[in-house]
């Protein structure tokens, strides 16, 4: 009988150490190393002949660059225009994609929504849940008939050798935590097991051309459950996000090998499923019709998408010694910069008062040119005076108070002015080289928050 062989994992970045240590020599954790049972190693050839035959298997080749012929990708078009965004034109075949997201999120709807509506035939593989359940789901997103195929096996093997007799044209596995190979020994869901079967289905889809999207849970800090070398193996990582009190999503590309990761797609939740957003912009903006103070819009761009968001800010007088400080949306400390620089440059008292910051729609940005239409919110909350609402900003305030450039700027006042603003704020660098008797809307170049305070506020 052979000897069970043990390992040690590490759970942050999937190292294997013989002997269990307080810190991980790979990536200097303290308390990530668990042990599991390995089994005995098998050659790779084994492997993949349990579910593809031994005569179809070609021989290796080496082949001189210049002979390898490129020709145009192949891609499998769905329907949801927002996914196709994402993946740079829809699903490469042969690729491998990991589709990330906390619970509840949505990401099972969005992929079996996506499998029901392809005209294609869609293998689709849950260790989760029952065929009942699937089947209920389905009834809910989509009523209408299909021929997607539902298989609910954990075993890798099984499910490899289903789709290479059904030869469907894309495969789902929901999710690669649920998954295990009788190669290792260790429960499903732990590091060996995740790297092993993501490590055949990677094999798979690149000997058969069948596209494969793997559905993966979250770490508690965000990040993809698993070693960092799943991240690795695959050639697109998705990462679906949002706040579970809102009813926006935001599908973002991490990693794509296959076209831009500036792209992201933006989805509604309801009850018949995720319905792609064409236009967030006025769904983001406020639709009230009185002037209330503590709010401006900021012409952003997500991926490469432009947007205009509503910033709103609350600043009112501390009760307490120390003063609040909370931003939802927005980086805290950014805010606490902003909030430093408008009291050093222009002399505003923001040190003994709460401020409170908010970016409707539950969505977090990260452009630095949300800046400026922040400090407007902020200083119109102070003095309380509201702003004018066909008003917008685009720009980064840097720490000496002047206001900086930002790209694609001309795309930020395309959008401004589609939507009917009548004016927007940008830095006067951006006005360099700009046409601006191509546009309807007022433009109006600022190099410093003084300027902002008197274009704005007098």
């Amino acid at each position: 009988m052979a000897k069970i062989k043990k390992a040690f994992f590490c759970s942050n970045c999937g190292a294997q150490s013989p002997v269990w240590s307080g810190q991980c020599h790979s990536c200097n954790e303290w308390n990530t190393l668990n042990e599991e049972i390995i089994a005995k190693p098998t050659a790779q050839e084994e492997k993949k002949s349990v579910w593809k035959e031994p005569s179809s298997q070609k021989p290796l080749t080496a082949k001189r660059i210049d002979e390898i012929h490129t020709g145009k990708t192949e891609r499998l078009i769905t329907d949801d225009a927002e996914l196709n965004r994402v993946l740079g034109g829809g699903v490469v075949l042969g690729s491998l994609i990991l589709v990330g997201g906390q619970p509840g999120i949505g990401k099972s709807t969005l992929i079996l929504q996506t499998s029901l509506a392809l005209k294609e035939q869609v293998l689709y593989v849950s260790g989760e849940e029952s065929e009942e359940q699937i089947k209920m789901r389905a009834q809910r997103v989509r009523p209408d008939e299909s021929s997607c195929l539902i298989l609910t096996d954990i075993n890798i093997n099984n499910i490899l050798k289903v789709a290479q007799k059904v030869q469907p044209a894309l495969l789902v596995i929901d999710s690669i935590q649920t998954i295990s190979s009788p190669f290792i020994e260790s429960t499903p869901g732990s590091i060996s097991q995740i790297r092993e079967c993501t490590g055949e289905l990677q094999r798979f889809a690149k000997e058969t051309g069948i596209p494969v999207i793997i559905i993966g849970h979250i770490t508690k800090d965000g990040s993809i459950a698993g070693p960092k070398l799943l991240e690795h193996i695959v050639d697109v990582v998705l990462q679906f996000e949002g706040d579970q009190n809102y009813i926006y999503r935001i599908l973002r590309t991490l990693k794509n090998r296959f076209g831009s990761t500036d792209e992201l797609g933006i989805y509604e939740m309801k009850a018949t499923g995720m319905l792609p957003v064409d236009n967030p912009s006025e769904m983001l903006l406020s639709q009230s019709e009185e002037l209330l103070s503590g709010s401006a819009v900021a012409a952003t761009i997500e991926g490469l998408r432009p947007m205009l968001i509503e910033t709103q800010a609350l600043v009112s007088p501390s009760v307490y010694g120390t003063p609040q400080r909370s931003a939802t949306g927005f980086d805290l400390r950014r805010m606490s910069m902003l909030l430093a620089v408008l009291e050093k440059r222009c002399g505003l008292a923001f040190g003994q008062s709460d401020v409170f910051l908010n970016i409707a729609g539950g969505i977090k940005i990260s452009d630095p040119s949300i800046d400026l239409a922040v400090a407007t919110s902020l200083i119109s909350s102070l003095e309380n005076e509201p702003v004018n609402r066909k008003m917008c900003f685009a720009g980064e305030v840097g720490l000496s108070g002047e206001i900086r450039s930002v790209s694609r700027i001309d795309q930020r006042i395309q959008e401004a002015d589609r939507l009917g603003f009548e004016k927007i704020i940008v830095a006067k660098n951006n006005l360099k080289g700009l046409d601006i008797s191509r546009y309807d809307i007022e433009i109006e170049g600022i190099s410093k928050l003084d300027d902002l305070l008197r274009s704005v506020f007098t």
